[in-house]
């Protein structure tokens, strides 16, 4: 019965995950809060499907987090800390330290003590990564300011949680300690001061010691063995080793995991032990994550909803406050503040890890942080609602008013033809057309960089080209070419559609991202598309071919076939975007027909002898002869 208990706890955990985190992520949410939503499913307060036993799990999920840890180290390369240096310590650590004083002098105004509000104030200015990192990656925001700016923040909240744990057994009450949560007796029980000081140092420094020095040949001879499970097994084993010893040690085992993958960053085999460990992270934080949803106390929340809404709402306030002023104080732009603070006022996953050590610590009890955890999971899922508002409502009509109400620039030049997008793709067609002594007329709307090729000597005007009158302006009933380069997809689409309605007699050259834009953009009656990553995908090909072994013509003749039939595909199955089942059965097809016709190519070219225009093969071909032969003769 143990055994089915077990199976089925399993069948129900990973049921809810399956069903759950699909749907949450289609809706925006994200994973973290599909896990959340899936334990409060199955919880005592959904389907009660889990229930006492679910404190258990939690014993369990936690180790996900001492593994989620050990990665981070990983990533934490000593270089690339000390490039970041300025913005992590700087903004990082004044938003941690300025929200952990707001919001622990709130907590001191609400009657708690005094070390317990610091541990409330440390808890709570945690962000969430997961969510924010993946909301500014869904937005094209990660390589703005404010994309920036949120990285080194998280960034620094992800290393100050390791000083936190650290800190946390020291806030405590008096008397308490790991053995009384449930844990093993620690070695340092019953030493004096000195000697648990002493004792933890050196277990510390020969976690950092050994991984720096022994490790590393222990992990050459199990690479030697070429078995990838015992690789896995060793990875494993060091997490699960040097957690045991912390613990032992009464230190949070996370710490000593960290400071493991700190070491191991810049050893060869970083990249295997992560592509090991993940996995068991990923199932097991998950774990996590349903368990602290299944223990949500939604009792207390539907008893305290004046409460728990009016903490909820002074955390959002108080966060998006501190972070406001901060990027102001760092130089951010207005737009670009905002959106840094709409980004992260929530709390994040790491506050669940913190809540339950504070339990175990004794520094918080359940009375406080019960509430805690629903705020800190109410926080999270308001997270897109507050992007999407700041987003919609807040941005445009205080931080980009300025931006948006710049005037198009007057336009004094008339061009046979018109680039509209001077970015990574367009800047490339532009100089290369004046490089020949052809003119274009070349119109951006980002302000910013039109600026910044004005001062590289390019002539840009500012404006959106998908403007009737800006076309005009710009020359387009005498130009003959219109070449969209434009970053966005729905931009070139609409600018398409105003040159075929006003300016008929234009030749379209467009760019296109992927087969999805290519396949809007034929609809749209362009004949000449273009997919970005095309031309450099088959020289690189090309290159490929002629390393294994090709021939340069034969090479090059297999590029120019494959062009050729990718571009016919891209025309026929546009025609079928509409019908699904028919539009995968003609690309199976037109997949088959290209790869007949590329090897009764290759057999034609066997016969081929002319390399006159392969100076490549030419010289290669005359070095084997040179080589193989001793006679003097003429070369194939």
């Amino acid at each position: 019965m143990h055994g089915e208990g077990f199976f089925s706890q399993a069948f129900v955990y990973l049921t809810a995950a399956v069903v759950s985190v699909p749907v949450a992520k289609r809706l925006g949410l994200g994973s973290v809060l599909g896990y959340l939503l899936a334990g409060i499913a199955i919880g005592p307060f959904g389907l009660h499907l889990v229930g006492e036993e679910g404190q258990d799990v939690m014993r369990f999920a936690e180790f996900g987090v001492v593994m989620m840890l050990f990665l981070v180290g990983l990533e934490l390369e000593p270089t690339l800390l000390w490039r970041l240096r300025g913005p992590v310590l700087g903004l990082g650590g004044l938003q941690v330290a300025a929200t952990t004083a707001v919001v622990a002098g709130f907590a001191l105004a609400l009657g708690m003590p005094g070390r317990e509000a610091l541990a409330v104030g440390l808890v709570l200015s945690m962000s969430s990564t997961a969510i924010v990192l993946q909301s500014l990656a869904e937005k094209g925001l990660l390589k703005t300011a404010a994309g920036q700016s949120s990285f080194a923040v998280l960034l620094f909240q992800d290393l100050a949680v390791i000083p936190i744990l650290a800190l946390f057994p020291l806030l405590g009450r008096p008397g308490a300690s790991l053995g009384e949560a449930g844990h093993a007796p620690t070695w340092v029980a019953g030493l004096p001061a000195w000697g648990e000081t002493l004792l933890v140092l050196a277990v510390v420094g020969a976690v950092v010691l050994g991984a720096r020095f022994l490790l590393r040949p222990v992990f050459r001879a199990i690479a030697a063995t070429h078995l990838r499970e015992l690789f896995t097994a060793a990875a494993l084993l060091l997490v699960i080793g040097i957690a045991l010893l912390m613990t032992r040690v009464g230190l949070s085992p996370a710490l000593g995991t960290f400071l493991a993958g700190v070491v191991l960053a810049t050893s060869e085999y970083r990249h295997e032990l992560e592509s090991d460990v993940e996995p068991f992270k990923g199932l097991l934080l998950g774990l996590f994550f349903i368990a602290v949803g299944a223990s949500i106390d939604f009792g207390l929340v539907a008893s305290q909803p004046a409460r728990i809404a009016a903490l909820v709402a002074l955390v959002l306030v108080a966060k998006g406050a501190v972070l406001f002023l901060l990027a102001r104080a760092f130089r951010l732009g207005t737009d670009q503040a905002l959106t840094f603070a709409f980004a992260l006022p929530q709390v994040g996953e790491f506050a669940f890890v913190l809540l339950s050590y504070a339990l175990q610590q004794a520094v918080l009890g359940s009375e406080a942080t019960g509430p805690l955890v629903a705020v800190v999971a109410l926080t999270m899922a308001a997270t897109p609602l507050l992007m999407a508002f700041g987003e919609r409502v807040v941005l445009p009509r205080v931080g980009t008013r300025k931006k948006e109400e710049r005037e198009a620039d007057r336009i004094d030049e008339r061009s046979p033809v018109i680039v509209a997008g001077f970015g990574r793709f367009g800047s490339t067609v532009g100089r290369l057309l004046k490089a020949n002594g052809v003119a274009a007329t070349v119109l951006d709307n980002d302000s910013d960089r039109v600026e910044v090729l004005r001062r590289l000597g390019l002539k840009v005007f500012y404006g959106d080209a998908t403007r009737h009158d800006l076309l005009h302006a710009a020359g387009a009933d005498a130009a003959r070419l219109l070449v969209l380069a434009l970053d966005s997809p729905e931009k070139n689409l609409a600018l398409v559609e105003t040159a075929r309605q006003h300016f008929p007699h234009l030749r379209i050259l467009a760019r296109a991202a992927d087969w999805s834009d290519a396949h809007a953009l034929v609809e749209a009656g362009v004949e000449n598309v273009y997919r970005e990553t095309l031309d450099s995908s088959l020289r690189l090909g090309v290159d490929a071919l002629r390393l294994v072994g090709f021939r340069g013509y034969r090479a090059g003749r297999a590029a120019r076939t494959f062009l050729r039939h990718d571009e016919e595909s891209v025309r026929t199955l546009a025609k079928l975007r509409g019908d699904r089942a028919r539009y995968f059965s003609v690309a199976r097809g037109r997949i088959e027909e290209l790869e007949h016709a590329l090897l009764a190519d290759l057999e034609d070219a066997a016969d081929t002898r002319d390399l006159g225009w392969d100076a490549e093969s030419l010289r290669e071909e005359a070095l084997k002869s040179d080589l193989g032969r001793p006679a003097a003769g003429p070369t194939e």
